[in-house]
């Protein structure tokens, strides 16, 4: 009964699948320090972040 609950729950959030988690490594002009910079993008946009 558990499977078929969380089997359901999962169906409506597709949406989610849409939007990637990316991270770069950015230079500080400041200190020369590395810093992360970190964005959830859609999917599309993934290579125009890193460009």
């Amino acid at each position: 009964m558990a499977k078929k609950t969380v089997a359901t729950l999962q169906d409506g959030k597709k949406d989610g699948r849409a939007y990637t988690k990316v991270i770069k490594m950015v230079k500080s002009p400041k200190t020369g320090a590395y810093m992360f910079d970190e964005q959830m993008v859609p999917n599309e946009a993934v290579k125009d972040f890193f460009k």
